[in-house]
Parts: C-alpha cells; structure tokens; sequence
C-alpha cells in the first residue's frame, strides 16, 4: 500500500472525496513525520499540531456531510505549511530573525486566508532565511534546512523549509514566495516543482513588505499537478506600480515566441559535458522559429 506521504496533493484530495482516507488521518501522519524528522531537515520554525488538528476535524465533518465532495473547497483536509515570511493570526511570525522571535500577528495575511477558505490544514511555519534575503535557509532561530536527499547539503532559500518540508514528506506541498528565485532555487535543489506566479495574480497583502515588486507567493509540490486554492488574480493585490495581471494562456502560432534558455553553468565548465537542454519540450520545439544563440552566451 502507498504511504499517505507519497501521494500527490490531487491523489489525497481523490482519496478524501471517496472517503478512502480522513483528513484526521492525514493530518496525524504528516505531524508525526515532521515531530520525527524535523530535527534532521530543519523545516519547520513552528509546528501547529494543535491548530492543525482541529482544523482536520473540522474539514473531516465537512466531508462527512457534503452531498457532493466536488463542492467542497479544493484543499479540504490537505496538510500545507505556512512560509514563516507570512502572517497566521494567533501563530508566532519570526521573519527568520532573533529580533522577531517573540512576534505573534493577530490577522492572516491574505495568502494564509485564502489558503483556510481552501480548506487547507495549517500544520506549521517553516524556515526561511532572516528576512527571506539569503539563497540559503540557516538561521538562529532553528536548525538549517537541509535538503532530504542529501543532509549535507543547503535545501537553498529563502523557502528553503518549505521545500525540505515538501522533499522529506512532511507535507504534500508547501506556500512560498520568490522574488529573486526564493521558490525556484529550493525547488531544484530538492527536487520540485515550484512556481513563481505572475505578479499581482496572488495577493501578498496587507503589508507590503517588498519594495521593489518582484515577490509573489507561490506553490512548492512533489507533482505539477497541484490543486491551487488561489491560482487566480486577487483584487486584494496592495496597489501599486509593479502589479501586473497575470499573463493570458499562449494559443496559436507560436513562430513569433522567443524563448531564452541558459546554458547550464556545469556545461560552461566542462566543455565535455552533455547539452542537458538538448531535446527538452519536443512538443514546442517544432512550433518555435529556430534556435539562436544569445550574445554573450558561449557559443555566440
């Protein structure tokens, strides 16, 4: 039999809806997963077991009484941590600092919100880097994330927690956000999938902490096919000159589309070492012009 931490986040929602499996039941397996295993992976800040419990009861009695588990929020009774960047009422909010250690917000924030009328179990806040700054998630506050496949090494940042949390199975998928590649980075490093949605399309409110524009709170799963509680615009969105709707499907004849795809940094220094960009989305390939090289890249 599959292991419940081997499902998919559309796997346990399937379950839950044929009633195969109880968000109780899930909620108490991902909370002893992390009480035995984060101490290895650094994780979590901040685990939830009681918030998390009672929201699993609550989403098991939805479940119970709905006609129709189709009409049920799409996340109901699936365990998803909270990036410690954000705000949970009642839950400490460390920021990744010493400074905030003893920070406790009295609101959600509006992603956290979203992510409760979803019906997602809050199981914890997981680790980021002081300030979600850093690539890396290593902090005073708790132990480093450290990727599952590897406890040597960096689970990257600064949603660094949230993806040690999704690799070692102590949640099927985790909130995050990326500015400067604070999604992508921990996604590679521990093997993801992770998206950094276009900004505006997921509101980050009500502070407005990222002057710059460049941050958007997104998703970090085992599977590309994730059920997102928020995967639509947000007119909640603090206004500003940097929001930008989110971008409309691409359809049609695409021969006037230019993709830029980096050479990777290990082919750069081993001349010997394989194109792995050769033979990647054959079914685009044929739909685009050709293939150039970019000035300044090797090969120019």
């Amino acid at each position: 039999m599959t292991d419940i931490h081997d499902l998919t986040v559309t796997e346990l929602a399937a379950a839950i809806g044929r009633k195969e499996l109880s968000p109780v039941q899930i909620t108490a397996h991902y909370l002893d997963r992390t009480d035995r295993l984060n101490a290895d992976v650094g994780a979590f800040f901040t685990v939830t077991a009681e918030l998390a419990t009672s929201q699993a009861a609550e989403a098991e009695k939805a479940v119970t009484q709905a006609r129709d588990p189709a009409e049920l929020p799409p996340l109901t009774g699936i365990p998803i941590p909270i990036k410690d960047l954000n705000m949970v009422a009642g839950v400490r909010q460390t920021l990744g600092s010493l400074v905030y250690a003893d920070n406790v917000p009295a609101i959600d924030d509006h992603v956290s919100a979203a992510l409760r009328a979803a019906g997602a179990v809050l199981t914890g806040k997981t680790a980021t880097p002081e300030f979600g700054l850093p690539c890396y998630t290593e902090t005073a506050v708790g132990p480093p994330a450290r990727t599952p496949w590897d406890l040597s090494r960096s689970a990257g940042g600064s949603s660094g927690g949230a993806a040690a949390a999704v690799a070692a199975g102590l949640a099927p998928a985790a909130q995050g956000s990326d500015g400067g590649g604070s999604i992508r980075i921990p996604s590679s490093v521990c093997g993801l999938f992770g998206l950094k949605p276009s900004r505006g399309r997921i509101s980050g409110g009500p502070l407005v902490p990222d002057l710059a524009g460049l941050v958007s709170e997104g998703p970090l799963a085992r599977s590309g096919r994730r059920r997102g509680a928020a995967a639509r615009r947000d007119d909640r969105q603090p206004a500003g000159r940097h929001v930008h709707p989110a971008a409309a499907p691409v359809r049609g004849d695409l021969r006037r589309l230019r993709v830029a795809a980096a050479r990777p940094a290990a082919d750069r220094a081993d001349p010997a070492a394989p194109d792995r960009g050769r033979g990647r989305a054959p079914g685009l390939r044929g739909r685009l012009r050709g293939r150039q090289p970019v000035a300044g890249q090797p090969g120019a």
